[in-house]
Protein backbone atom coordinates (compact mmCIF):
# COMPACT_ATOMS: atom_id res chain seq x y z
CA UNK A 1 0.00 0.00 0.00
CA UNK A 2 1.18 3.26 -1.03
CA UNK A 3 2.35 5.73 1.69
CA UNK A 4 -0.28 8.63 0.94
CA UNK A 5 -3.11 5.28 0.73
CA UNK A 6 -1.74 4.16 4.44
CA UNK A 7 -1.63 7.74 5.87
CA UNK A 8 -5.10 8.01 4.54
CA UNK A 9 -6.84 4.89 6.07
CA UNK A 10 -4.84 5.27 9.42
CA UNK A 11 -6.96 9.07 9.22
CA UNK A 12 -10.33 7.23 8.67
CA UNK A 13 -9.66 4.58 10.95
CA UNK A 14 -8.48 7.28 13.57
CA UNK A 15 -11.96 9.29 12.73
CA UNK A 16 -14.60 6.34 12.80
CA UNK A 17 -13.10 5.52 16.40
CA UNK A 18 -13.58 8.90 17.62
CA UNK A 19 -17.32 9.41 15.88
CA UNK A 20 -17.86 6.36 17.78
CA UNK A 21 -16.47 6.73 21.19
CA UNK A 22 -16.79 10.37 21.52
CA UNK A 23 -20.69 10.90 20.37
CA UNK A 24 -21.83 7.96 20.21
CA UNK A 25 -22.44 7.11 16.35
CA UNK A 26 -22.81 3.92 14.68
CA UNK A 27 -20.70 3.67 11.63
CA UNK A 28 -22.81 2.33 8.88
CA UNK A 29 -20.31 2.39 6.03
CA UNK A 30 -16.97 3.44 4.97
CA UNK A 31 -15.83 3.61 2.10
CA UNK A 32 -18.79 3.35 0.38
CA UNK A 33 -18.49 4.07 -3.72
CA UNK A 34 -20.68 4.48 -6.47
CA UNK A 35 -20.33 5.91 -10.09
CA UNK A 36 -19.84 9.69 -8.59
CA UNK A 37 -17.21 8.86 -6.23
CA UNK A 38 -17.04 8.02 -2.68
CA UNK A 39 -18.37 8.62 0.39
CA UNK A 40 -15.81 8.50 3.32
CA UNK A 41 -17.85 7.11 6.73
CA UNK A 42 -21.66 7.47 6.95
CA UNK A 43 -23.00 7.12 10.29
CA UNK A 44 -26.26 7.54 12.39
CA UNK A 45 -25.90 9.45 15.33
CA UNK A 46 -27.17 9.69 18.66
CA UNK A 47 -30.80 11.60 17.49
CA UNK A 48 -30.91 9.39 14.42
CA UNK A 49 -29.75 11.56 11.79
CA UNK A 50 -27.83 10.42 8.70
CA UNK A 51 -24.35 11.56 9.36
CA UNK A 52 -22.08 11.25 5.99
CA UNK A 53 -18.41 12.66 6.87
CA UNK A 54 -15.51 14.03 4.47
CA UNK A 55 -12.19 12.88 6.34
CA UNK A 56 -9.32 14.65 5.10
CA UNK A 57 -5.86 13.48 6.88
CA UNK A 58 -2.18 14.79 6.40
CA UNK A 59 1.19 14.32 7.57
CA UNK A 60 1.73 17.92 8.19
CA UNK A 61 0.26 21.35 7.32
CA UNK A 62 3.05 22.32 4.17
CA UNK A 63 -0.57 22.65 2.08
CA UNK A 64 -2.82 24.05 4.92
CA UNK A 65 -4.86 22.60 7.76
CA UNK A 66 -6.63 19.64 6.63
CA UNK A 67 -9.86 20.57 6.79
CA UNK A 68 -9.27 23.30 4.06
CA UNK A 69 -9.16 20.56 1.50
CA UNK A 70 -12.62 20.36 1.62
CA UNK A 71 -13.88 22.61 -1.05
CA UNK A 72 -17.21 24.36 -2.14
CA UNK A 73 -16.83 21.77 -5.33
CA UNK A 74 -16.11 18.83 -3.02
CA UNK A 75 -19.09 19.79 -0.68
CA UNK A 76 -21.15 19.50 -4.00
CA UNK A 77 -19.93 16.02 -5.01
CA UNK A 78 -20.21 14.84 -1.34
CA UNK A 79 -23.92 16.12 -1.40
CA UNK A 80 -24.52 14.29 -4.58
CA UNK A 81 -22.87 11.13 -3.21
CA UNK A 82 -24.87 11.43 0.02
CA UNK A 83 -28.51 11.28 -2.51
CA UNK A 84 -26.84 8.44 -4.49
CA UNK A 85 -26.21 6.71 -1.02
CA UNK A 86 -29.98 7.66 -0.01
CA UNK A 87 -31.62 6.25 -3.06
CA UNK A 88 -29.05 2.74 -3.70
CA UNK A 89 -30.39 1.84 0.24
CA UNK A 90 -34.04 3.49 -0.04
CA UNK A 91 -33.63 5.79 2.54
CA UNK A 92 -36.81 7.66 2.01
CA UNK A 93 -36.96 10.22 4.50
CA UNK A 94 -34.18 10.93 7.74
CA UNK A 95 -32.56 14.28 8.89
CA UNK A 96 -29.12 14.20 7.41
CA UNK A 97 -25.64 16.08 8.57
CA UNK A 98 -22.52 17.00 6.43
CA UNK A 99 -19.37 16.59 8.90
CA UNK A 100 -15.64 17.08 8.55
CA UNK A 101 -13.24 15.31 10.43
CA UNK A 102 -9.63 16.81 9.72
CA UNK A 103 -6.71 13.96 11.24
CA UNK A 104 -3.07 15.17 11.26
CA UNK A 105 -0.69 12.61 11.89
CA UNK A 106 2.56 14.01 11.71
CA UNK A 107 5.49 11.73 12.88
CA UNK A 108 6.77 11.78 16.54
CA UNK A 109 4.08 13.58 17.59
CA UNK A 110 0.68 12.79 19.08
CA UNK A 111 -2.23 12.45 16.05
CA UNK A 112 -4.48 15.42 16.30
CA UNK A 113 -8.09 15.56 15.26
CA UNK A 114 -10.68 18.12 14.58
CA UNK A 115 -14.39 17.29 14.17
CA UNK A 116 -16.77 20.09 12.25
CA UNK A 117 -20.39 18.93 13.29
CA UNK A 118 -22.40 20.02 10.22
CA UNK A 119 -19.64 21.89 8.27
CA UNK A 120 -21.74 22.33 5.02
Amino acid sequence: MAAKDELGRRGEDTAAEYLERAHGMVVLSRNWRCTHGEIDIVAVDPQQRLVFCEVKTRSGLRYGEPAEAVTRRKTRRIRLLAKAFMAAHRVSWVEIRFDVVAVLIRPGRPVTLTHYPAAF
